[in-house]
């Protein structure tokens, strides 16, 4: 019996890459990638009682120490109320603080605690690991290649957010 066929040994893009089975070929490499990335970090996450949505936070508030709740929020796209028991559940582990802003004492400035740097750390270096090898295999045109498609769908009114994360790298 063949083995199964590689993904990577499907044809390339035709010159016509708009085509519907194209467009939902990416849609599916797109969710099969990142589901199979994530589970790299879902027994860390069960092992707290946590899962993505925790992670999503931790993994902001590790980028930009002093993240204001507010900023976190355009940064997730999530409700006020999904971030709210998120980062209750985060204090609760001692995973993160919250600050009181220097110029406005309103903001809730959010900080990783010691625990929760080590924490993030390790799903990161499980991420890393998944997504080094991938690269690898791809090649460094395809790692570019890959980056612009996922750029292009970012909207004009968020690249602003991922430019400020790219000036720590």
């Amino acid at each position: 019996m063949a083995a199964p066929s590689s993904v990577s040994a499907a044809p390339t893009a035709s010159p016509l890459f708009l085509r519907e089975h194209e467009v939902r070929r990416g849609v599916e490499l797109l969710f099969f990638g990142y589901t199979r990335l994530t589970r790299a970090i879902d027994d860390g996450l069960a092992e707290h009682g946590l899962g993505r949505a925790h992670h999503r936070a931790l993994y902001f508030i590790a980028r930009q120490p002093d993240l204001t709740i507010s900023e976190l929020l355009k940064i997730l796209a999530i409700t006020k109320q999904s971030l709210g028991r998120v980062l209750t559940d985060l204090a609760e582990k001692a995973l993160i603080e919250t600050r009181t802003g220097v110029v406005d004492r309103r903001q809730k400035l959010l900080r990783l605690t010691a625990e929760g740097v080590r924490f993030e750390a390790q799903l990161f270096d499980a991420l890393r690991t998944s997504l080094a090898a991938a690269y690898a295999a791809a090649g460094q045109e395809s790692v570019t290649g890959f980056w612009r498609v996922l750029e292009g769908l970012i909207p004009a009114e968020d690249k602003a957010m991922v430019i400020a994360l790219q000036k720590d790298i």
